[in-house]
């Protein structure tokens, strides 16, 4: 960026794409890497968190930094894959900065910081954080309550103080285009103070989503730094196969007085998985797929199937079975795979076009048939039905996966091969003389 460039907010370079001077994409923008100064001298920006292929973020010095503009990052093309890992004396900006309460120099009013802006010294291939984006609340008889303004990072004070209570308004603006697992990564590396804090202010729905994405350790501490009540609230709005896995890890006392608190309905469902096998169709099933009459019409099932909220592999078929319409079901009757629902006219019944040729799978069939089954047949889900003929519920290919993977498959970072990934160009050390020593060393 030449001399006399706008500032740039540091929010707006959430999930901006990086690329190298050929075009080609190598990651994304999670955050950015600032040192504290002693007194009033504005931040160094010392470089970009990016994510990689894998979710593994490297950091990307300021100095390999040639562009910022038009939505975008431009580096010269030689990146470190070292995982980043951050200093004691470094700040992540949108993960730490935003939402703090600072007060201002001039009058001591508190107020919170929004967003802060950097700019490119002239000259020079630094940068710093020289602007800062506040609320302030109400106080004065002539003050507005929520006005906001941009002030002179020396202008305000308290960056450097532990702060307890910091809100996640500001930080939660930065996830609200990213998946639900995007989301989880960024979680997964925020300290557990901020982690705990960003928790507390998402909504159940969509913290529902992220905690099924997150590592085993991470969704016990999150929820359990979380009320009792709204625990249970959250553990309703996760898959009833997510929650059950969950719960299971537990000790009795808590996995029990958390069921007590969830709704009859929804307790019965994750009591019903946990009494399963982990490793088997009944333990990997969800008991939430959708269930048709055989009276219901094809209009009927695509309207089933358009629910923006369903799992793509949920929407890849309906079950057909006699009342009632809830798991467990009357007798299962077949299925009903999309394609053949695209097909036929909206009137038709389901009972007509319901595929029988395909056995339902018992809960008490092993990982290695279910796996063996979805692959054979090219599904993306089977039914799981018990003795009586029952439909219980569902397994789908993602829950598959997760069991076939490594436990830890979701801390797994990428390993570059050593014969060039696409992402590596050369070995670079993570910091030259100004930054200090190679971070990840």
């Amino acid at each position: 960026m030449v001399a006399g460039a706008p500032r740039i907010f540091v929010s707006h370079l959430a999930g901006t794409a990086v690329f190298d001077p050929n075009g080609d994409q190598v990651g994304r923008v999670r955050d950015l890497v600032a040192m504290l100064r002693v007194g009033r001298r504005p931040p160094r920006v010392l470089g970009l968190v990016v994510e990689v292929i894998g979710r593994r973020r490297i950091f990307l010095p300021m100095t390999r930094v040639t562009g910022v503009e038009s939505g975008q990052v431009i580096t010269t093309g030689v990146l470190n894959v070292r995982r980043f890992e951050q200093r004691p004396t470094e700040r992540l900006v949108l993960g730490e900065l935003l939402d703090r309460r600072v007060r201002m120099v001039d009058g001591g009013d508190e107020v919170t910081v929004l967003d802060v802006a950097m700019r490119q010294l002239p000259a020079r291939r630094e940068w710093e954080i020289d602007k800062v984006f506040v609320r302030r609340g109400g106080g004065g008889a002539l003050r507005r309550k929520g006005e906001t303004l941009t002030v002179d990072w020396s202008a305000v004070t308290g960056f450097s103080l532990e702060e307890t209570g910091q809100g996640a308004e500001s930080l939660l603006a930065t996830f609200e285009r990213m998946r639900p697992a995007d989301v989880a990564n960024a979680l997964h590396h925020l300290s557990p103070k901020r982690r705990a804090e960003v928790a507390a202010a998402l909504h159940d729905d969509r913290l529902a989503d992220v905690l099924e994405e997150l590592p085993e350790d991470d969704q016990i501490e999150i929820l359990g730094k979380l009320k009792a009540e709204r625990a249970a609230d959250v553990l309703e709005a996760m898959d009833p196969d997510d929650a059950a896995d969950l719960l299971s890890e537990l000790p009795e006392e808590e996995k029990e007085r958390l069921l007590r608190l969830m709704r009859p309905d929804d307790a019965a469902d994750v009591r019903r998985l946990m009494s399963y096998e982990e490793r088997t169709a009944g333990g990997l099933m969800t008991t939430e797929p959708i269930v048709l009459r055989p009276d219901a019409t094809v209009a009927d099932a695509l309207a089933r199937v358009r629910q923006q909220d369903l799992p793509p592999a949920l929407a890849a078929q309906v079950y057909v079975c006699r009342p009632p319409d809830e798991t467990p079901t009357g007798k299962y009757l077949g299925t009903v795979h999309f394609q053949r629902l695209l097909r036929d006219p909206p009137f038709t019944l389901v009972s007509a076009v319901v595929d029988t040729d395909l056995e339902p799978l018992s809960p008490d069939t092993p990982l290695r048939t279910v796996t063996s089954h979805l692959a054979a047949y090219n599904l993306v889900a089977a039914p799981v039905v018990d003795d009586g003929g029952s439909l219980l519920g569902a397994v789908t290919v993602d829950d598959v996966l997760d069991h076939l993977l490594p436990e830890d498959w979701r801390e797994a970072e990428f390993e570059p091969d050593g014969n060039g990934d696409g992402l590596s160009r050369r070995a670079q050390p993570r910091r030259g003389p100004a930054g200090g020593g190679a971070h990840g060393a």
